[in-house]
């Protein structure tokens, strides 16, 4: 029952975002998400850098 998403929730969901945020508000909330997710994982990826450097450096 709650396992997947069709066509017409999908729909639903579209039309109460854009209710929500207006159409002028879309790209910039597409833009700020896209930029969130790009930096997320920019930080995991170094993240995992930093720590193989941390356990090389000599005590």
């Amino acid at each position: 029952m709650f396992g997947t998403l069709g066509l017409p929730e999908l729909l639903i969901i579209l039309v109460i975002i854009v209710v929500l945020f207006g159409v002028n508000k879309l790209p910039r909330l597409g833009k700020g998400l896209g930029e969130g997710i790009r930096n997320f994982k920019d930080s995991i990826k170094s993240g995992g850098q930093n720590e193989d450097q941390d356990s090389q450096k000599p005590e």
